[in-house]
């Protein structure tokens, strides 16, 4: 749609819902609505819930803003039922937004394009309960993580066996098989995309020990550094890598993507995060702000990109 169309239409900025990460959903939806109200658009903010059937047709929004993270917001399921509504959306479609948040088929995915990821092992719950490293997969330090979950929900770092069994039991807890991988020594990189084009890439150097929910979205616990200080080529690297598992995965709008820069080796890709949050401290706006887009531009660009994918 253009500008001008999109000017005529109610737009529905969707936040909130009922995951793990609702309330940086409220974050993000609450700065997009100013975003775009300041461009003169018609905006409606929906605090969405377990009506949210109801509440959209209620609503009586034409275009939706999907600000929702987490599950019923990035992994498919509302993108879904915009598609049955027949409201045009923003960002990525069904099954690109559910390989999204699933950190298994994705990774599936990566590989058989030939891209780099973490020597990894899937364990259902039950296995979980009884798997210890070394067997048949990677050894301490390692990453556990559930393969569902975004914003660094229930992931650990293990420096220790004594560590592990917590770990595990964390990430069990939310119903999804667990994934375990080979820590990466190094330096966090994440790239922005905006419809197909890597913007940028920047460097997190925590000041915790990981880069989790709370470093992400509390003031002054991580350093951010854009550009990335990296050589042109490696810069050029990420870039490339980035774009690649965005467009394997078939993505739209703006992502994110989460890389590691092994000490002394190569990049490995982490996700592709397919609806990255949109707060003040979140990293899309600033890689965007970095090349000149602030964030009210950057949230119509991505308004201007909203259709029905199916």
């Amino acid at each position: 749609m253009t500008r001008e169309e999109l000017m005529e239409k109610k737009v529905g900025v969707l936040m909130g819902g009922l995951s793990a990460e609702r309330e940086v959903s409220l974050q993000t939806g609450k700065a997009v609505m100013e975003a775009l109200a300041d461009k003169g658009y018609k905006v409606l903010g929906l605090d969405l819930g377990t009506q949210m059937v109801r509440q959209i047709l209620e609503a009586g929004i034409q275009v939706a803003f999907v600000a929702l993270h987490g599950r019923w917001g990035e992994d498919g399921v509302i993108q879904g039922l915009l598609e049955a509504m027949r409201i045009p959306y923003t960002g990525s479609g069904v099954v690109a937004s559910a390989l999204g948040m699933d950190k298994l088929r994705s990774r599936w995915i990566f590989e058989r394009h030939g891209l780099p990821v973490p020597p990894y092992r899937v364990l259902t719950p039950q296995q979980a309960m009884n798997w210890s490293p070394g067997q048949e997969g990677p050894r301490i330090p390692l990453v556990v993580k559930p393969s569902r979950e975004g914003s660094s929900v229930g992931v650990h770092i293990v420096q220790e066996e004594a560590q592990l069994g917590q770990a595990l039991q964390d990430a069990i807890s939310f119903g999804h098989p667990v994934l375990v991988e080979r820590y990466i020594p190094g330096r966090e990189i994440q790239v922005g995309i905006l419809d197909d084009r890597p913007l940028g890439a920047i460097e997190i150097r925590p000041k915790v020990q990981f880069y989790d929910y709370r470093a992400k979205y509390t003031d002054g616990l991580a350093e951010h550094l854009f550009p990335a200080p990296l050589p042109p080529s490696q810069y050029q690297e990420a870039m490339d890598l980035s774009l690649a598992a965005h467009k394997a995965l078939g993505c739209e709008g703006g992502t994110r993507v989460d890389l590691r820069l092994e000490d002394g080796g190569g990049f490995y890709i982490l996700e592709v995060n397919t609806l990255p949050g949109m707060t003040p401290l979140s990293l899309l706006p600033e890689i965007a702000r970095g090349v000149g887009i602030d964030f009210p531009e950057l949230c119509e660009l991505i308004l201007l990109g909203a259709r029905l994918k199916a």
